[in-house]
C-alpha cells in the first residue's frame, strides 16, 4: 500500500513537472514571435521586402488586377544617341514584351521644351505609366505634377526631380565618376597632364562634374591642360575633330598624359583621334559601357583602357518593373542607385565579349535583381501562353 502511495505521488510530480516545462514553452514561443511581429509593423522595409522574398501562396503571385490586361507605356528620352542609348532603349522594350505590355519611344533630340510637351501628349493619351530617360526638374516638373495628380505612374532616369509619388533611378553618377578617376590618378601616380570631356546642361554630367572638382583639390599634381565637349547628333565624331585640334595644339609626347572622358561617345571620339595621330601613350578613362565600346577597348594597344558603367539594358528593364510595380499599386522607393562597375581592359580576356558576358569577368555586372514582385513571374508566364 505504501509503495502504490509512493508510486502514485511520483507519477503526480511528474506530471506537474511535464506541465509546467510545457507551459514555458508555449509561453516561450509566444513570445519569441512578438518581436517578428513588431519588425513587420515598424520596419517598413524590411516588411516590403519580406513580402516581395517570401511570396509563395497563390494570392500573392496572382497578377493585380490592373495588368491583367496589356498596358501602355511611354517611353520619352532628352537625347537618344549612340549604342548605350540604343541599349537601354532595347532593355525598355524586352522587359515591357515580357509582361505583354505596348511601349513607345519619344526623342526630344535635346530639346526640354519638347520634351516637357511629349509628357503633356502622353498625359491626353491617357497612359499606364510614363518613362523619362533624363531630362530637368525645371522643364519637367509642372507637366510631371499633372501626370501625377491625374493618377499616371512616373519613373525616372538620370534626372533631377523631386516630386512625391515619382520613383527616381540613376547609375550614381558620383561613383562612376570617382571609380574612372581614382583609377586613373593611380595609373599617373598622381601626377601629369590632362585632357577633359565634358559637357553642362545634363543632371548626371553636373553630379560627374561634382566628383572631377574634388578629383582635382585631392590630386593638385595632375594638371588640367584642356577642356571641351559637346553633345550634337554627331558627338563621337564632333568630339573626334575637337580632339584632334588638341593632339596638334600638343604635339609631342609627353604633353597630354590622359583623357578624361565623362560620356562614352566623348570617349569614342577621343579614342578614333588618339589612335589616328599615333598617339596610343595617351591613355583614356570613361564613363558608360556598350557593345561597341567593349570592341574599341579590347582592340591590341587601344588607348581606352578603363570605364565605369552600369549595364544600360538592366537600366531600361528595372525602369519598367519599378513602373508595373507603381500600376500595380505597389510602394515603390523615390530614389534608387544601380550600382556602377569598374571594367579595366585587363581585367577582360584576349578572345572578344559582349556586354551579356561581362558578368563572367565583372563580379556583379547586370545582376540588380530591383524591382523584383512575385506576380511577374505569373505575368510572363501568361503572355508566354499566348
Amino acid at each position: 500500500m505504501k509503495r502504490f502511495k509512493a508510486l502514485s505521488s511520483l507519477f503526480l510530480l511528474f506530471f506537474a513537472v511535464f506541465s509546467i516545462l510545457a507551459g514555458c514553452t508555449h509561453e516561450q514561443d509566444a513570445v519569441s514571435s512578438k518581436p517578428a511581429n513588431g519588425a513587420k509593423t515598424t520596419n517598413n522595409k524590411t516588411e516590403t521586402t519580406s513580402s516581395h522574398s517570401t511570396a509563395t501562396s497563390d494570392e500573392q503571385a496572382a497578377i493585380p488586377e490592373k495588368l491583367k490586361k496589356p498596358v501602355k507605356i511611354v517611353a520619352i528620352m532628352q537625347l537618344s544617341i549612340g549604342t548605350f542609348s540604343s541599349q537601354y532603349i532595347a532593355g525598355v522594350k524586352e522587359q515591357v514584351q515580357k509582361f505583354g505590355g505596348e511601349v513607345q519611344i519619344y526623342n526630344a533630340d535635346n530639346d526640354l521644351t519638347k520634351m516637357a510637351s511629349y509628357v503633356e501628349t502622353a498625359i491626353t493619351q491617357n497612359v499606364d505609366a510614363i518613362l523619362l530617360d533624363h531630362g530637368r526638374a525645371d522643364a519637367l516638373e509642372g507637366p510631371v505634377k499633372k501626370a501625377v495628380a491625374k493618377g499616371i505612374p512616373v519613373v525616372a532616369f538620370d534626372n533631377d526631380l523631386n516630386i512625391p509619388g515619382v520613383t527616381v533611378i540613376d547609375q550614381d553618377d558620383y561613383s562612376l565618376a570617382w571609380k574612372t578617376l581614382k583609377t586613373l590618378a593611380e595609373d599617373l601616380n598622381g601626377e601629369g597632364n590632362i585632357v577633359t570631356i565634358w559637357v553642362g546642361g545634363f543632371t548626371p554630367m553636373e553630379r560627374r562634374h561634382v566628383i572631377y572638382d574634388a578629383f582635382k583639390k585631392r590630386y593638385p599634381n595632375i594638371k588640367e591642360i584642356a577642356k571641351f565637349g559637346t553633345a550634337s547628333a554627331n558627338t563621337a565624331l564632333d568630339t573626334q575633330t575637337q580632339m584632334e585640334a588638341i593632339l596638334k595644339k600638343y604635339p609631342n609626347k609627353g604633353d597630354i598624359d590622359a583623357v578624361f572622358a565623362t560620356w562614352d561617345e566623348f570617349a569614342k571620339g577621343a579614342t578614333r583621334a588618339i589612335e589616328q595621330a599615333g598617339r596610343t601613350e595617351i591613355k583614356v578613362y570613361g564613363i558608360d559601357l556598350s557593345d561597341e565600346d567593349l570592341q574599341m577597348i579590347q582592340k591590341p594597344n587601344s588607348p581606352w583602357v578603363a570605364t565605369t558603367a552600369t549595364d544600360p539594358a538592366e537600366v531600361g528593364r528595372v525602369q519598367v518593373r519599378f513602373a508595373y510595380q507603381k500600376i500595380a499599386g505597389e510602394k515603390t522607393p523615390n530614389i534608387y542607385s544601380l550600382e556602377p562597375h569598374l571594367v579595366k581592359r585587363s581585367d577582360l580576356p584576349d578572345k572578344q565579349v559582349s556586354m551579356n558576358e561581362l558578368s563572367q569577368y565583372i563580379p556583379g555586372w547586370g545582376q540588380s535583381n530591383v524591382a523584383i514582385s512575385p506576380w511577374m513571374k505569373t505575368l510572363e508566364a501568361q503572355v508566354n501562353k499566348k
